[in-house]
C-alpha cells in the first residue's frame, strides 16, 4: 500500500525566558532589566497517510429465463471505487466460471451436460458480452478503457474497463463504474441453466501492474464434482446450508476448498444429514502473517496469533506438550487403503491423504489450552475453516458428534463393521498419529474431538484396522492425531 508523508512546519511553541536581574546599590535600588533569550528549539513532527480505496457493490445477481431466439439486457448496480490515491485508480474485470480463472473457454456461460454459451458481441448465435459506463455524482467520471463503452466478449483475462488517472486537486475519488450485460440466444440453444461470472478488481494508482489471477482450485482426484455454486468452505453458511444439503447426494462426494490455502477437500453428506469432510485437514500453521486466523477464516470467535507454526516435512521436532499448540506436516502421503499396512505411499486416493498431525491445542486453536482440564469441557472453536467444526464426543451422542454418527451406520461402540468404515462414505484413513514419528499408520485412525477428558486426555474417534470403532474413545493431548471438520 503506498503511503504519502505529510511534514508539520515544524513550529514548537516557542518559549521566551524573562529573567529579572536586581541589582543593588548602597543606598536604594539601582532599577530592572530584562533580558530574553536568544536560542530556540523545533520540534519536527511527521505522519503516514496511508492510500485508502476501497471497491463495493449493491450486488450483481441476475437470474432470469429467456427464450430461444432472443436477447436481453441487464445493468448491474454500479462498482463504487473510493480513492484517494493522488495517482488514481484503475478498475479491472474478468470473466470465468465455476472456480477456475485460467482454463481454457472459462469466460463462456456453462450449463449442464458440457453445454456451453460462448462469449461474443456479434452474431446470429448464441452468446453473452458486456460494456460499461461511468458515472458519479462528482466531477470524477471514470474514463472507459478497451472499448468497453459498446458490448465487448467478457474478457477471459484480467482486462482494463475503466480508470481514474490522476487527481490534480488532491481530494479522493469517488465514481461509479456500471457493467450492463447482455445474452442473446439462438434458435437452436439446448434448454438448461447457464452460468458465469464476472469478477472485478481495483489497482490503485491507476499505472499499477495488472492483477494476477488467482490459481484455480485443483480438486481431489477422487471427488471432482464440486458443491453447487460454493467454491469455499468458509462460504457454506446458515442462510445456504439448507439448498446445498438439498442439492447434495447422501454418501456421494464432492469438494470444497478451504479459503486459506486454497487447499481443496472431500466432502458428503452423510446419513446424520451433517456435511463431513471426507479427508484428514491439511493446513498449516502460519505464524508469518501469511494466514489470517479470524472469524471469517476459521472457527473462532475472536482473531488467533498462533504461537507455533507447523513443523515442516522431515522434522523430528515434538515437545509433547498438552497445553501448548503443536502440528506436523508429513508431506504428500497417502495411506495405501489396506488396513496394517504401515508404509505410506506418494499417490492414492484423496480420501486416504493423512494430512497433517495436531496436538489437541492446537486442533482447538489456542496458543494454552491449560485451563481445560475438567471432563466434558467444551473448546467450541477448532483449526477447522469458518463455519466448520469438529465433531463432539465424550458424553455427546446427538447430531454432530462421532457417536450418533456410526450410529446412524448401525454401528455401535466397538462393534465390527461392515462394510468396514474405511470402505464406507466415511472413509477413515487409518493415518495413525504422530510424536517424533509416524506411528499405527494402517494400524488405525485417530480423529479428535473439541472435548476434553481431562488436563492430559481428550476424547476422540478411533477407528481399528480389525473394523472395530471406538467414537467415545480418549488418549492422550500431547500426541499428533488427524483432524476431520463437519459444518456447523
Amino acid at each position: 500500500m503506498k503511503k504519502w508523508q505529510l511534514k508539520k512546519s515544524g513550529k514548537s511553541a516557542l518559549v521566551v525566558v524573562i529573567v529579572f536581574v536586581t541589582v543593588t546599590i548602597l543606598g536604594g535600588v539601582f532599577g530592572m532589566q530584562s533580558v530574553q533569550a536568544d536560542t530556540t528549539v523545533t520540534s519536527n513532527a511527521s505522519v503516514n497517510v496511508n492510500a485508502s480505496c476501497t471497491i463495493t457493490t449493491g450486488g450483481d445477481d441476475i437470474t432470469d429465463t429467456i427464450d430461444p431466439g432472443t436477447y436481453e439486457e441487464y445493468t448491474g448496480t454500479g462498482i463504487n471505487v473510493s480513492c484517494n490515491d493522488p495517482g488514481g485508480y484503475a478498475l479491472y474485470a474478468i470473466g470465468f466460471s465455476g472456480d477456475s480463472y485460467d482454463a481454457p473457454n472459462n469466460n463462456r456461460m456453462l450449463g449442464l451436460n458440457s453445454t456451453y454459451i460462448p462469449t461474443g458481441n456479434s452474431g446470429d448465435g448464441s452468446y453473452w458480452a458486456m460494456k460499461v459506463a461511468g458515472s458519479s455524482t462528482t466531477s470524477t467520471v471514470p474514463t472507459i478503457d478497451n472499448s468497453y463503452s459498446t458490448y465487448q466478449i467478457i474478457p477471459a483475462t484480467y482486462t482494463m474497463v475503466s480508470h481514474y488517472g490522476s487527481s490534480t486537486t488532491g481530494t479522493t475519488t469517488n465514481s461509479v463504474t456500471t457493467p450492463t450485460y447482455k445474452v442473446q440466444i439462438a434458435s437452436d440453444q439446448p434448454v438448461g441453466t447457464y452460468a458465469g461470472k464476472v469478477k472485478y478488481t481495483m489497482v490503485h494508482p491507476s499505472t499499477a501492474p495488472a492483477p494476477t489471477p488467482p490459481s484455480p482450485i485443483d480438486p481431489p482426484t477422487s471427488c471432482p464434482t464440486p458443491v453447487l455454486n460454493l467454491t469455499y468452505m468458509q462460504d457454506l453458511n446458515s442462510s445456504n446450508k439448507a439448498s446445498v444439503l438439498a442439492s447434495m447426494t447422501e454418501d456421494s462426494q464432492y469438494y470444497l476448498a478451504d479459503k486459506r490455502d486454497d487447499k481443496a477437500y472431500c466432502v458428503a453428506k452423510l446419513k446424520d444429514g451433517n456435511i463431513w469432510m471426507t479427508q484428514n485437514l491439511d493446513h498449516d500453521i502460519k505464524t508469518d502473517g501469511t494466514v489470517t486466523y479470524d472469524s471469517t477464516t476459521t472457527d473462532i470467535a475472536a482473531a488467533w496469533t498462533p504461537s507455533t507454526a507447523t513443523y515442516p516435512t522431515g522434522t523430528t521436532t515434538w515437545n509433547y506438550s498438552a497445553t501448548a499448540p503443536e502440528s506436523y506436516d508429513p508431506g504428500e502421503l497417502y495411506w495405501s487403503g489396506t488396513p496394517d499396512d504401515d508404509i505410506p505411499v506418494s499417490t492414492g486416493d484423496s480420501h486416504y491423504h493423512l494430512g497433517n498431525y495436531y496436538n489437541w491445542t492446537a486442533a482447538v486453536a489456542m496458543n494454552d489450552s491449560s485451563s481445560y482440564t475438567t471432563q466434558y469441557q467444551d473448546a467450541n472453536q477448532s483449526i477447522c475453516p469458518a463455519n466448520w467444526t469438529l465433531p463432539k464426543s465424550g458424553n455427546v451422542t446427538t447430531g454432530g458428534s462421532f457417536q450418533y454418527l456410526v450410529n446412524q451406520y448401525g454401528w455401535s461402540d466397538y462393534e465390527m463393521t461392515n462394510p468396514y468404515i474405511w470402505n464406507s462414505p466415511i472413509k477413515t484413513s487409518l493415518s495413525g498419529y504422530w510424536g517424533g514419528s509416524l506411528e499405527s499408520v494402517g494400524g488405525g485412525g485417530l480423529f479428535l474431538s473439541p472435548v476434553v477428558y481431562d488436563s492430559y486426555d481428550s476424547y476422540r474417534l478411533y477407528a481399528f484396522s480389525d473394523g472395530l470403532v471406538a467414537p467415545d474413545d480418549f488418549d492422550s493431548r500431547d500426541y499428533g492425531f488427524s483432524v476431520r471438520c463437519l459444518a456447523r
